[in-house]
């Protein structure tokens, strides 16, 4: 029995030593193995620093609401899901990744800052100069000092006069109504739907205040969910200064695309931009810029906002309710986006066609341009300028861009690659 017992042992203690040279000589090639974003479910842990996610800045931030999805490796960036799982750079203004609620059906979103980091880093060092004069300060406590944020504190209802001289294109004209939706539908809080402050905490009035500040994109995307019919893709959350938002790719990767593509997105664009200007909510939506960034596209084919951050919005319903002056006030929270230099232009000179004239001059005509036979063309490039003279008169604008989305229209096909209204299209007269 003991020699049996002997021979057994080595054999044991030689099988150990095997593996522990095994694992030796291959952990540098274990750990130089890349996983590719088909395969989320890699299990590893991300080294979440406060700083990357922008929580050592609350509560001069968005919120935490979805801050648990980050640390349970629920949410994951695309192009980082590595054994070692590094974070990104922390300077891209955003990021592609993938989001579950069961770890096993994983869905594309976006990962975005309110703006660059080396924007923020600015206005933080603006806030510190604004009252200790240094370049490092608990942002959180010079912002509850100021004048602004001490009446939101007494404020039981957020009125014009709090955010006034707010750099944000939807905050220049707003109503009433408007900032009663923005309290009421107020995402970041558990228990939203008074128009009424009193369920937010001191804590949350900065972080609302200091969103509405810096830049109005997810408060958009929360007021006007996409649930609703709204084309904004759907709000998630946030931690620290990110927020996540369901994933689009911009419309600058369908410039090239083959001539039924181009069409059915132009007739979308265009569809879009006339839905936001006449909609049952009274509202009246245009945009200051739009770029390639501006709109993006579902995996189905969908077109939506990507950026609002350029939406300015007119209630129709109850109209102007600030003056110019009233306009024109400016403290730090008028600077935390911009240099506080930047010219606005008042309510009144917004024209019915300003968004038409945008889309038709910058966009359009990078997926129209050159993609269809004549006489097709012809008149597709006729419109185009019609619609993008600024010097013409707001109806010729928007005749022109009527006849262009009845010509596109007209293009469009019943097709499974435009998962976005197939099958419905094969029992519609419309296709």
């Amino acid at each position: 029995m003991g020699l049996w017992m002997y021979y057994l042992c080595s054999n044991v203690l030689g099988l150990l030593k095997l593996l522990q040279f095994l694992t030796l000589s291959c952990s540098p090639f274990l750990e130089a193995t890349v996983f590719p974003s088909s395969v989320p479910h890699v299990k590893a842990s991300y080294s979440f620093g406060r700083t990357f996610l922008g929580l050592d800045k609350c509560n001069a931030c968005i919120g935490t609401s979805i801050c648990k999805k980050f640390f349970k490796e629920e949410i994951r960036f695309d192009n980082w899901l590595a054994s070692h799982l590094k974070l990104p750079p922390n300077y891209f203004p955003s990021y592609s990744g993938n989001y579950t609620d069961d770890a096993k059906s994983w869905r594309l979103v976006e990962i975005s800052r309110l703006t660059t980091k080396y924007q923020h880093d600015q206005a933080d060092k603006r806030i510190c100069a604004s009252l200790s004069k240094t370049k490092t300060c608990s942002i959180e406590r010079v912002l509850r000092k100021t004048e602004r944020f001490q009446k939101w504190l007494k404020a039981k209802r957020l009125t014009p006069d709090l955010v006034q001289g707010l750099p944000s294109p939807m905050l220049r004209c707003p109503s009433q109504r408007l900032l009663d939706r923005i309290v009421r539908r107020y995402a970041e809080v558990p228990d939203a739907g008074s128009i009424y402050m009193g369920h937010l905490t001191d804590r949350d009035k900065l972080r609302l205040l200091y969103t509405l500040s810096v830049n109005t994109h997810p408060i958009l995307l929360q007021i006007f969910p996409e649930a609703e019919g709204w084309p904004f893709p759907k709000y998630l959350g946030s931690c620290g200064r990110l927020i996540v938002t369901a994933g689009t790719r911009p419309l600058k990767e369908f410039y090239s695309s083959p001539p039924e593509v181009a069409a059915d997105l132009a007739f979308q664009l265009l569809s879009i931009v006339n839905s936001m200007r006449n909609n049952d909510m009274n509202y009246f939506f245009y945009f200051v810029h739009v770029d390639a960034g501006t709109f993006g596209i579902f995996n189905n084919g969908l077109l939506f906002i990507r950026d609002a951050s350029t939406l300015g919005i007119i209630d129709k319903q109850e109209g102007l309710q600030m003056t110019d002056g009233q306009q024109e006030y400016k403290d730090i929270f008028s600077c935390l986006a911009s240099d506080c230099q930047s010219a606005f232009p008042n309510c009144n000179s917004v024209r019915e066609k300003q968004s038409l004239v945008m889309v038709c001059q910058e966009l359009l005509p990078k997926l129209l341009k050159g993609k269809f036979l004549q006489p097709v063309q012809e008149k597709i490039d006729r419109f185009l300028r019609l619609c993008a003279d600024s010097f013409r008169a707001d109806q010729e604008v928007s005749d022109a861009a009527g006849k262009l989305i009845e010509l596109l229209k007209s293009l469009q096909s019943c097709d499974s690659h435009f998962a976005y209204r197939y099958p419905d299209c094969k029992y519609s007269d419309k296709y």
